[in-house]
């Protein structure tokens, strides 16, 4: 597989590739392999998320609702300072 990076990302991967003695195709194959396992592990969160929602064990919250307690309570911090 061919992977295209700009060039100043290219330059940044040979520089890190120097510091750290490693070829660059090994710091793009560690990084990749750390994304992967990442993205996968947020969608397992979110699949658990939504299937907690969907038998009800969790209740969702408005989200407008949540935002203006957020607010009142920072007035209220700053009120009190």
């Amino acid at each position: 597989m061919e992977v295209s990076l700009r060039p100043e990302t290219a330059s940044r991967l040979r520089e890190l590739a120097t510091q750290s003695g490693r070829p660059p195709s090994d710091l793009v194959e560690d990084a990749m392999a750390g994304y992967l396992q990442e993205v996968a592990q947020t969608r397992e969160m979110l699949d658990n998320r939504y299937d907690d929602l969907k038998n009800g064990s969790v209740v969702p919250v408005d989200g407008d609702d949540a935002f203006a307690k957020l607010r009142q309570k920072s007035k209220e911090r700053r009120a009190g300072s």
